[in-house]
């Protein structure tokens, strides 16, 4: 298995390395930074070439019960991840594809504040890159890292007064949400499916927006992975988007195995 990640503290230095993946879980997994290497800009984010046929497998070895949980939009998720179309949310519960294929969609119209202070802010700083998203927007500074603070200051004054819209930060990035979506919802939602139900729920991500999703699993009786440095509340961690996938793949073999046998 995977070493744990040396930590500061006492919680981050406990984790250990996660269990097998047994067949009874569900899986729920966040795209960058723990499938993916997070890229300096997101469109140039690179998909390891295991990715596409681990997540195919997976599907077959949980009998359906696997959805990626991020912030990217679902159409963007679905071209990266061609040809695969998985339940999936995207923009944090704003898209979500359930297990019928079907798409719900919390529409909202941005607050037009936000807007014109996310584009002052590109203007302002070079570097700073706004995207824009189905009922949200995020600011990364991945490449100016100088200017978070005039970037979060300034989102969260145009945020002042917008009834249901927060300020939300990952790595680098400050996100304009609606309140009323989370990872934590999403995860709620699916172990409500048939699909998912029953199960052991499983969570993976690296960012503070996927602690939410990861305190759901625990209380469910699940155990989050931590992926990559910093402390959180899951139970395990693993180093990086390619430890994830040496863990998944192992589990895999390890199914076959024992299923041959």
């Amino acid at each position: 298995m995977t070493p744990v990640v040396a930590e500061n503290d006492m919680r981050s230095r406990a984790l250990s390395a996660p269990p097998s993946l047994a067949r009874r879980c569900a899986l729920f997994l966040d795209f960058d930074g723990t499938l993916v290497p997070i890229a300096p800009r997101p469109q140039d984010v690179q998909v390891p070439d295991w990715v596409v046929p681990t997540l195919g497998r997976l599907q077959t070895h949980l009998d359906g019960a696997l959805a990626i949980v991020s912030g990217r939009p679902l159409a963007t998720l679905d071209g990266l991840l061609r040809p695969l179309r998985l339940p999936a949310a995207g923009v944090h519960g704003v898209e979500r594809r359930l297990t019928n294929h079907r798409v719900r969609v919390h529409a909202a119209a941005l607050p037009e504040a936000a807007r014109r202070t996310a584009q002052a802010l590109a203007a302002q700083h070079p570097g700073v890159l706004v995207e824009f998203k189905p009922g949200g927007l995020a600011v990364h500074y991945r490449a100016v890292p100088e200017a978070a603070a005039a970037c979060d200051a300034a989102l969260a004054q145009a945020l002042d007064g917008a009834d249901g819209w927060e300020l939300m930060h990952g790595h680098c990035v400050s996100e304009v949400k609606q309140r009323r979506v989370s990872k934590a919802a999403v995860v709620r939602a699916f172990i409500a499916e048939s699909v998912f139900a029953g199960r052991v729920p499983v969570f993976v991500g690296d960012d503070s927006t996927d602690e939410t999703g990861i305190a759901v699993v625990q209380s469910q009786g699940g155990y989050g992975v931590k992926v990559g440095s910093g402390s959180s509340e899951a139970h395990h961690r693993l180093a990086d988007p390619e430890a994830v996938g040496r863990w998944l793949r192992v589990s895999l073999d390890e199914a076959d195995a024992a299923a041959a046998r």
